[in-house]
């Protein structure tokens, strides 16, 4: 008899646990939508500064071999993702960037050196604020590189409509 009286508290006890998360859910959800939107109002409040860092790490990696960072056009629209691994906010946007060759590093007879090139680039939220490495992912649009690394990130819901 006792088994069976341990058996209807453990099954009632399991029972209430799983209420107790159904009915937490909704206030989950809304304290992660506050804080995705947060972080979307931060990344265009500091996008400046970001931007001048991007370029700024970008220029001194070294790539592509053979070429110098002359300019980079931001695109006003921005892609959301979050790292599958570190759950950390990631922020893609598209870019257009020029480049012009470096004296004895091969490239000075290219002719496609002064083509205008197509990017993505790449910031992070670490928790706190938004970082960058200065991460480039050349030839794809922001949702093509969130498709691309799909299996490293996943899309989270869009901004609203008029920017955060």
């Amino acid at each position: 008899m006792t088994t069976l009286l341990a058996a209807v508290v453990f099954c009632v006890a399991a029972l209430a646990g799983v209420a107790t998360m159904l009915a937490l859910r909704p206030l989950r959800q809304a304290r992660q939508a506050e804080r995705l939107a947060r972080a979307q109002r931060d990344f265009h409040r500091q996008r400046e500064p970001l931007e001048a860092k991007f370029f700024d790490l970008a220029a001194i990696s070294g790539k592509p071999r053979g070429l110098r960072w002359t300019n980079i056009e931001f695109d006003d629209d921005v892609v959301y993702a979050r790292c599958r691994k570190t759950r950390r906010l990631k922020a893609m946007v598209a870019i257009e960037v020029s480049f012009e060759a470096v004296e004895g590093g091969g490239m000075e007879e290219v002719e496609a050196v002064s083509r205008i090139r197509a990017a993505t680039a790449e910031f992070i939220h670490n928790g706190e604020r938004w970082t960058t490495s200065g991460r480039v992912y050349f030839n794809l649009a922001p949702s093509a590189t969130v498709k691309y690394l799909a299996a490293d990130l996943e899309p989270v819901a869009e901004e609203p409509a008029g920017g955060a």
